[in-house]
């Protein structure tokens, strides 16, 4: 009966996990199929920033010149002598009884007993209370540390977007973004067309060589399944441009584009609905970058990332 409750928990487990990425592909059919593929240039290893996020970076500051301690008050030291001589009596008088008691063998002769220890404790107890509670006052007054200056130095924040595009700027005076995210919303719109259609035609001017592959790739696994993939009533809610930049002589733009649709899947044969839903709709966020080379004007989709 052990092994039998074994074995049901153990494939109940295995449908969990083989259940979730079918889920996820019903959710994202759409162009791209809901993965982060391509190229975004030195930054393809990394998340895409949020709009309008502004990333700080931090100034070490010389060091602080080290502030004097003021000297301890002369009745601390004197507090502390006077308890250490009162402990250094208590245990030479108790170690001198010892002693004396060594040479005798009676009922009360020989050591330091319990009591003796019980109340070396209570004195050691005494002596570091009176000590801790006089240095306190020392430590308030001594002044900031190195970490606490260190910590309360403001930190400067630096604009990576605004600087991306003033680079930009400088080899297209003319560009602008507003007719950026204008251009970033109609190659959306032109690219889910495509893949709807299955049009690699109406694709590969919008896309990177990397890109097309792709979806080329994407569309080629759909026509050997005989099924097409359907994308209506796109609405596309926002684009936010989060990241600009150059490197190697390419311009690189990212945005986040928040869009809603009916995604759903049919087979080609009999017609059906075979994945997504014709009536719900299906709300999603995707990270698009775009590039071009520096002086012209062609951009064209170079990566697709998930949140």
């Amino acid at each position: 009966m052990i092994r039998l409750t074994s074995r049901i928990c153990i494939l109940a487990i295995a449908a969990l996990f083989v259940g979730v990425p079918a889920l996820e592909q019903v959710a994202h059919a759409k162009a791209g199929g809901g993965r982060s593929f391509g190229s975004r240039g030195s930054k393809s290893f990394s998340r895409p920033a949020q709009p309008g996020f502004r990333q700080p970076m931090q100034q070490r500051p010389a060091a602080p010149m080290a502030t004097p301690r003021p000297q301890a008050p002369a009745g601390g030291g004197f507090l502390r002598s006077m308890a250490g001589g009162m402990l250094g009596g208590l245990l030479g008088g108790m170690l001198f009884s010892s002693l004396a008691g060594a040479g005798h063998a009676g009922f009360m002769g020989g050591g330091i007993g319990l009591l003796d220890i019980i109340l070396l404790a209570g004195i050691g107890y005494l002596i570091y209370r009176m000590v801790k509670k006089k240095r306190a006052p020392e430590e308030a007054v001594s002044g900031p540390t190195y970490r606490e200056v260190y910590e309360e130095v403001p930190v400067t924040a630096v604009d990576e977007l605004e600087t991306g595009l003033q680079h930009i700027r400088q080899a297209d005076p003319g560009f602008s973004l507003e007719q950026f995210k204008e251009l970033a919303m109609d190659i959306f719109f032109k690219v889910q067309g495509g893949w709807m259609h299955r049009d690699m035609a109406v694709l590969q001017p919008l896309v990177t060589a990397e890109m097309a592959q792709q979806f080329q790739n994407d569309i080629n696994s759909l026509l050997q399944q005989k099924r097409s993939n359907r994308l209506e009533n796109i609405a596309v809610r926002s684009v936010e441009v989060a990241e600009a930049w150059q490197e190697l002589g390419t311009d690189f733009i990212t945005c986040l584009i928040k869009a809603s649709l009916l995604d759903y899947t049919i087979d080609d044969t009999t017609q059906t609905v075979v994945d997504g839903s014709m009536t719900s709709p299906t709300t999603f966020e995707e990270y698009w970058t775009f590039s071009r080379n520096v002086g012209t004007r062609e951009w064209k989709l170079s990566a697709i990332n998930q949140p």
